[in-house]
């Protein structure tokens, strides 16, 4: 606690009612994924990128800025429309 930053240690006190877990409750403790297997299983597998037949790869290109403003200028999305573009280019 720093003074003046965030809480205080008194406002944590009067607002906490949660007991001093004890040295003979904590030796009893068990990682997350070992107490509740099946919810912590579920959390490994939720979240992240869909997966898709043809993922996208991760490239470095140089583009000229009208190019680059031009992209940007429609807006977010600008990524996925110069990749549509680049696709109709090349016969796709």
């Amino acid at each position: 606690m720093k003074p003046g930053q965030g809480y205080a240690q008194e406002d944590w006190d009067a607002v906490s009612d949660n007991p001093e877990i004890s040295k003979s409750q904590l030796s009893k403790a068990r990682p997350f994924a070992e107490a509740l297997p099946e919810l912590a299983e579920k959390m490994r597998n939720a979240g992240g990128r869909p997966r898709s037949d043809n993922p996208k790869q991760l490239v470095s290109i140089r583009l000229d800025a009208d190019v680059l403003d031009r992209l940007k200028s429609e807006g977010p999305g600008w990524q996925t429309r110069a990749n549509a573009i680049l696709k109709k280019a090349v016969g796709l």
